[in-house]
C-alpha cells in the first residue's frame, strides 16, 4: 500500500516524529487538557483550576486516550487489510459527507480524530465544576473552538476541496480568492446569491402605501384584498435590528399579505437604519416617537379605539414596553397582543444572554453610550457565530475552498440586510434587559416618565416560540404568558428563530404544538402539548380573528384623518442597505 505523507500536528495534541498513524509505529498521542485559547482569561483559570484537581477531569482523560488507542489499532489493522470497525461510525455529519472522509485512510482517520477530541472537549466542559452562568459561557466558548478546527474547514484537509482543486487545474481555488476577495471588500461572508433578489422586486412587494415617516420610521398600511376588513387594524412592529420585510418576504412566504387575504388591514412600521446624525436617539424615542406614534395613526385612519398589535423579536418587546406605558397613563389601546418569539423575561436568553457581561456593557457605554452607532455588521457577525457552523464555516468552505457562489436564499439575504443601532437606544436595551432583567420586575424602570408594569397590561396574549430557536429560546419566551395579564395562549412552532415563524400554511412544512393549559414550567407545558403537522398561521389566524371588532367595507384609499399616501411600499428607508 503506498503511503501518504505524514502530518506532524492536529488540534488538541502533537504526533510524535514517527509520523501521523497509520503509517509509522509511533505511540498514540498524550492525553491532552483543553487549549488555552477556549474562552476568556478568567473561564480559562477557572477551568484550569478545577481540572487540576478534579478526578472526573483524569477519568475523561484516559478515557479519551483509550479510545485514541483504539482508533490507533483499527486503523493499523486497516492499513494490513484486517477487518476493521471504525470507532467513530458515519452519523449524517454533512461536514463529512464526501465519500473519502471514509473510504481514504487518512481522510477517516482525521475525520475520526476530530470526532473523538470534539466529544472529549464536550464532556469535559459539561463536567466542570463551575457556576451556571460560567458553565454556559465556557460551553458556547468551546463549541466556537471545535467548530473552527473541524479538518473539513481547510484547504490541506478536506480531499473534497482537493479532488475539486485537481478536476479544475485549480480553477476552484482561484474562484475562491477572487470570492474572498469580495467578502473582504463587503465586510462580510456572503450567504446567498444576492443578485437574485431587490426588495420592492420580488421582496416587499404586497401592495400598499407610506401613510406617515418621520425620523425614526415609514409606517405603511397595505391594500385590502377582501371587499371587507375587520374594524381592527392590526399594527406590525418587526424588529429594529432588522428590516421589516422578513414578515413580507417573496409573496408565496409572506406573513403580510396572509394577514391582509384574511380580512385584516395591516400597518407595518419600518424601522429606519440609522447613521451618525441620528446616533443620539434612545430608548425612549423608539417608544415615543416609534411604537406610539404608529398606534395612534393606525387608530386615527381606521377610527377605531383598539388595535391588534403584533410584535417580533425585539419588537416584541418594544411593543409590550409601549403598552405598559400606555396602560400607566390609564391607556389600553389594544385589543390583543401577539409576540413572536419575543423575550419579556430576560431569565433564560441563551447565547446572547451569555456574552452580555458587566465589562462589555460598561464599555459599549463609554463609547457610544451618549451617542454613536452600533454597527449593523457587529450584530450580523454575533448571530451567526450562534450558528457557526450553519452560518459561517459552511460558507468558507463552499465560497473560498470551493470556488461556489451561494444559492439564492431569501432569509439569508435579508438576514444579510443589516441595521445600525443608536449607540443610547443599545446600551439600554442590554443593560437593562439583558444583564439586569429589569422589564420583568413591576415598576423597577421607568419609561416615558412612566414606571413600567407589565402586568398593567391586560388583553388576550398569543405568545409564540420556535422549539430550536438560538436567540429567543423557547422556554424564555413562554415566560411571557405569565407576565402580561390576560388570557394567554401559547404556541411552540419547529425550527428557528426565523424559519419557525416564516413558516406559510402552503408549503406543508414543520410542525407545532399547542396545549391551553400553561403551568409554570414550560416543561410541564411540553409534556402535554399536542403535536400538529404543518403551520401555526392557521392557529393564529382563527385566534385573531375573535378581536376584529366585525367587519366593515374595505378602505378605498390609504390613509384618512390627515395621513395620505406619500410613497408606494415598501418606502424608502427600507432601501438603504449596509454595503
Amino acid at each position: 500500500m503506498q503511503r501518504t505523507p505524514a502530518v506532524q500536528s492536529f488540534p488538541g495534541y502533537t504526533f510524535p516524529p514517527g509520523g501521523m498513524p497509520p503509517y509509522g509505529g509511533a505511540a498514540p498521542p498524550t492525553p491532552p487538557g483543553l487549549p488555552p485559547a477556549l474562552g476568556d482569561a478568567e473561564l480559562s483559570r477557572q477551568f484550569a483550576e478545577w481540572s487540576s484537581r478534579s478526578a472526573r477531569f483524569a477519568e475523561l482523560q484516559g478515557r479519551y486516550y483509550q479510545q485514541v488507542m483504539r482508533l490507533w489499532a483499527a486503523m493499523l489493522a486497516r492499513e494490513r487489510g484486517e477487518p476493521y470497525e471504525p470507532v467513530v461510525a458515519p452519523n449524517g455529519d454533512k461536514r463529512f459527507a464526501a465519500k473519502e472522509w471514509t473510504e481514504v485512510p487518512f481522510y477517516d482517520y482525521l475525520r475520526q480524530s476530530y470526532l473523538l477530541y470534539a466529544a472529549f472537549i464536550a464532556e469535559a466542559v459539561e463536567a466542570a465544576e463551575l457556576e451556571p452562568r460560567a458553565k454556559g459561557r465556557l460551553r458556547f466558548h468551546a463549541r466556537q473552538l471545535v467548530d473552527a478546527m473541524c479538518p473539513a474547514n481547510f484547504a490541506a484537509t478536506n480531499p473534497e476541496v482537493i479532488r475539486l482543486a485537481r478536476e479544475s487545474s485549480g480553477e476552484t481555488l482561484a474562484a475562491g480568492v477572487r470570492n474572498l476577495v469580495a467578502d473582504v471588500a463587503k465586510g462580510r461572508i456572503s450567504q446567498s446569491d444576492e443578485s437574485a433578489f431587490e426588495v420592492g422586486r420580488n421582496l416587499a412587494v404586497t401592495p400598499g402605501s407610506v401613510i406617515f415617516r418621520n425620523d425614526l420610521f415609514e409606517l405603511i398600511q397595505y391594500a385590502p384584498a377582501t371587499a371587507t376588513v375587520h374594524a381592527r387594524p392590526l399594527v406590525m412592529v418587526p424588529p429594529c435590528i432588522n428590516k421589516f420585510y422578513i414578515l413580507d418576504l417573496s409573496p408565496a412566504n409572506s406573513f403580510v399579505r396572509y394577514a391582509v387575504e384574511n380580512g385584516h388591514t395591516v400597518l407595518i412600521m419600518s424601522w429606519r437604519n440609522p447613521t451618525a446624525e441620528l446616533g443620539h436617539l434612545a430608548w425612549d424615542d423608539y417608544l415615543a416617537d416609534g411604537v406610539v406614534r404608529a398606534i395612534a395613526i393606525a387608530r386615527a385612519v381606521t377610527k377605531s379605539e383598539k388595535v391588534n398589535a403584533l410584535g417580533f423579536c425585539v419588537g416584541g418587546t418594544l411593543l409590550a414596553a409601549a403598552l405598559a406605558v400606555l396602560a400607566a397613563k390609564g391607556e389600553q389601546p389594544a385589543a390583543s397582543l401577539t409576540l413572536l418569539t419575543t423575550l419579556l423575561d430576560f431569565e433564560e436568553a441563551g447565547d446572547i444572554g451569555l456574552l452580555v457581561d458587566e465589562a462589555g456593557v460598561a464599555a459599549r457605554e463609554a463609547t457610544i453610550g451618549k451617542g454613536g452607532i452600533l454597527p449593523g455588521a457587529d450584530l450580523a457577525t454575533v448571530f451567526s457565530t450562534l450558528r457557526a457552523n450553519d452560518l459561517v464555516w459552511s460558507y468558507v468552505v463552499n465560497n473560498y475552498l470551493k470556488g461556489r457562489q451561494p444559492e439564492a436564499f431569501d432569509i439569508l439575504y435579508w438576514n444579510a440586510d443589516s441595521t445600525n443601532l443608536p449607540g443610547p437606544m443599545y446600551v439600554y436595551y442590554v443593560r437593562n434587559l439583558y444583564l439586569e432583567n429589569r422589564l420583568r420586575q413591576p415598576n423597577a424602570l421607568t419609561m416615558l416618565g412612566e414606571k413600567v408594569d407589565l402586568g398593567a397590561i391586560r388583553v388576550p396574549t398569543y405568545v409564540y416560540a420556535s422549539r430550536e430557536d438560538h436567540i429567543v429560546p423557547w422556554k424564555g419566551a413562554y415566560r411571557s404568558t405569565g407576565l402580561v395579564k390576560g388570557d394567554a395562549r401559547f404556541v411552540l412552532g419547529a425550527s428557528g428563530h426565523i424559519a419557525g415563524v416564516i413558516n406559510p400554511p402552503s408549503a406543508g412544512k414543520r410542525s407545532h404544538w399547542t396545549n391551553p393549559i400553561l403551568p409554570s414550567a414550560p416543561e410541564a407545558w411540553f409534556e402535554l402539548a399536542t403535536e400538529h403537522r404543518g403551520s401555526w398561521w392557521p392557529d393564529w389566524r382563527d385566534w385573531v380573528g375573535r378581536f376584529g371588532g366585525g367587519q366593515v367595507s374595505a378602505p378605498r384609499r390609504p390613509g384618512g384623518a390627515g395621513y395620505k399616501a406619500l410613497a408606494p411600499a415598501p418606502g424608502e428607508y427600507v432601501r438603504f442597505r449596509i454595503t
